[in-house]
């Protein structure tokens, strides 16, 4: 494009783990709402195994912004190069490459690569750009490095599941159950009080304050992207419960010939450090996989109860 000024940034770092390791967290960019505090969402759109194309949310300076990117992984190389498409707001353009270099046995070095030019060629755009790549990249290869560095410990820090319930009633009510969580204080047991904001449509900022069985309400905060056509709201917390290091999810309205199916996954990875703070001493990890999964399973069925309760009484009042 002519007169586009194209910056160029590259950062890096030392990695104590094999180098396949770190590739494969790179080349499975859907577990990255759960790895990477600032991506909240990540969607593989279509991939053939080398070429994939992803629709991504993620916090710029606390804020919300998407983009579409088309990946291309080469493993041989551990090299993953990447263009966005549709460019995030305020970028005309924004390409990449993640690369993954053996540097000894169990150590490697992971770079990420930037090339950008800032849409209409403003200066105060460039500066944002520039200030968002940077703090983006040095918060994806922190995570990174401490992810791989956790080895085979990383899978027992993580937990994923779901909940599920059948209901009959129209799944626009259910929806917008789920949707309006400013109604959620008073109804639901746990919910002691929501703030919500919305930045655009779809786009929720969310606090919640949660009653705790130790008579404690901590308070957890973060983004939802609702998707009301597809019936879907994922969301990412920013400020996950105390055991936690990281929660995500999606709530799923699913209708069919007999009823609808109202489908809840979480997926979260314990912050081993403050088990003995939050559970006293002695807790270990595997009672903090029982604590978290039992909490947010009891959270979770109430909610699912309260809104099969608010569709089937609607159409008993109709």
């Amino acid at each position: 494009m002519t007169g586009e000024r194209i910056q160029q940034l590259a950062h890096a770092v030392e990695v104590a783990a094999p180098a396949h390791v770190v590739y494969a967290l790179i080349a499975d960019p859907e577990r990255w709402p759960l790895f990477l505090p600032r991506i909240l969402h990540a969607q593989r759109l279509d991939f053939d195994g080398v070429r994939e194309r992803l629709r991504m949310w993620a916090l710029a300076e606390g804020q919300v912004t998407a983009w579409t990117c088309v990946r291309v992984q080469d493993l041989s190389r551990r090299r993953i190069a990447f263009r966005q498409d549709q460019p995030m707001e305020a970028a005309a353009s924004m390409a990449g490459v993640w690369q993954v270099e053996e540097r000894a046995p169990g150590r490697c070095r992971l770079t990420l690569t930037h090339e950008f030019s800032a849409a209409r060629g403003r200066l105060q755009d460039e500066a944002w750009l520039g200030e968002v790549v940077t703090a983006n990249s040095h918060s994806a290869l922190r995570s990174l490095r401490l992810l791989a560095e956790q080895g085979p410990r990383l899978d027992r820090l993580a937990l994923s599941f779901a909940e599920s319930i059948r209901l009959k009633g129209p799944a626009e009510l259910v929806y917008h159950f789920l949707y309006d969580v400013c109604a959620w204080p008073g109804r639901l047991a746990h919910v002691r009080r929501a703030v919500l904001e919305e930045p655009r449509p779809g786009i929720q900022k969310v606090a919640l304050d949660l009653a705790s069985a130790d008579g404690s309400t901590p308070t957890v905060a973060g983004f939802r992207i609702c998707f009301p056509h597809a019936g879907r709201i994922v969301h990412k917390a920013t400020v996950p419960r105390p055991l936690l290091a990281a929660h995500c999810g999606e709530w799923s309205v699913l209708p069919d010939e007999s009823g609808v199916t109202v489908l809840c996954q979480h997926h979260a990875l314990l912050r081993e450090d403050t088990i003995e703070q939050v559970l006293g001493p002695g807790a270990d990890l595997a009672r903090a996989h029982r604590e978290v999964r039992a909490a947010l399973t009891r959270e979770t069925r109430q909610i699912l109860r309260l809104a099969r309760h608010h569709a089937e009484s609607s159409i008993r009042t109709l």
